[in-house]
């Protein structure tokens, strides 16, 4: 199944290019802010998606075109971003397993805008587009082997980053969580829809300009022991998220005016605009720099 929030969040069943509003599932739901809602739907999905699924089939649908949808998880607990977690390049070494936390305020949705804030002193700023896995039970000293039972299904993310050095390193405090740095959606596909999330087909584009894509079989710590990985060190908690990382070949400079997108095979397109009040510019096109560095086994 796939589904989302969108207009005023009303819960929506996807069908083909329209979306049902099911909203009427929720009746009894007292939810005091959105991502109280999309936890209600989250912990009771199991329960409810039978009555979901009934009312997407009975019901008239709006076009996805006519609607606004909204961040499918808008205030997640937690947003843990798998770092350098793609080979890239002929006979490239395996990384070292790493991750950081975004702050959850910076989520927004499709079609949204991301801020380049002045204040933002980057040295360049890139989208990342990612793979997200969505938690749908709780975990902590999750086994590999057992490590899927904790997934609830998969959206898209955009890790945007403003690249900011602290003593010759990337500072992923000051690069990752500015507000509006992480587009989400455009939907939650369950987990039973994806065949391999291993085997993902990802699109990238910055308006004309349409990047190689990639496949998440170049994943180098699968889904398993990502999250096998991040709850050793937390617990996992229902909506929490698990953005899988990105491979560098597809990253080009973001600035003032561009429309920037990618489509998961089986999950959606995700797109944004991008504003910056200081209208700073950068060369068009791959960020050639970044690929080769990543290409012989660098870091961002």
């Amino acid at each position: 199944m796939k589904f989302g929030f969108f207009n005023d969040w009303n819960l929506g069943v996807v069908r083909g290019d329209a979306i049902v509003d099911v909203s009427d599932a929720l009746r009894g739901v007292h939810a005091h802010s959105p991502m109280e809602l999309a936890r209600a739907v989250l912990e009771g999905l199991d329960g409810m998606r039978s009555r979901l699924e009934t009312l997407a089939q009975e019901r008239e649908g709006q076009p996805l075109s006519a609607v606004t949808l909204l961040p499918p998880v808008p205030h997640p607990d937690k947003i843990i971003c798998m770092a350098v977690n793609y080979l890239e390049g002929e006979n490239p070494p395996m990384p070292d397993i790493d991750a950081f936390l975004k702050a959850s305020d910076c989520v927004i949705g499709h079609g949204g805008t991301v801020l380049m804030d002045p204040a933002c002193e980057a040295r360049i700023f890139h989208a990342e587009p990612e793979v997200a896995v969505v938690i749908g039970k709780r975990g902590r000293h999750v086994d590999e082997a057992d490590a899927m039972e904790h997934v609830l299904g998969y959206t898209g993310f955009f890790d945007v980053s403003g690249r900011i050095q602290v003593r010759g390193s990337q500072s992923y405090f000051q690069s990752k969580s500015w507000a509006t740095f992480g587009p989400m959606g455009p939907f939650i596909v369950t987990k039973d829809e994806i065949a391999d999330p291993h085997d993902i087909d990802v699109r990238v584009w910055n308006g004309d300009y349409n990047f190689p894509g990639y496949n998440t079989r170049e994943m180098a710590h699968k889904i398993p022991e990502c999250i096998a990985f991040a709850s050793r060190i937390m617990e996992l908690n229902v909506g929490d998220i698990i953005s899988t990382g990105t491979n560098h070949q597809n990253l080009g400079a973001i600035q003032d005016g561009d429309e920037v997108g990618m489509e998961i095979a089986g999950v959606g397109t995700l797109s944004f605009t991008v504003s910056d009040p200081a209208k700073r510019e950068w060369p068009r096109g791959r960020d050639e720099a970044m690929a080769s560095r990543m290409r012989a086994g660098g870091n961002p």
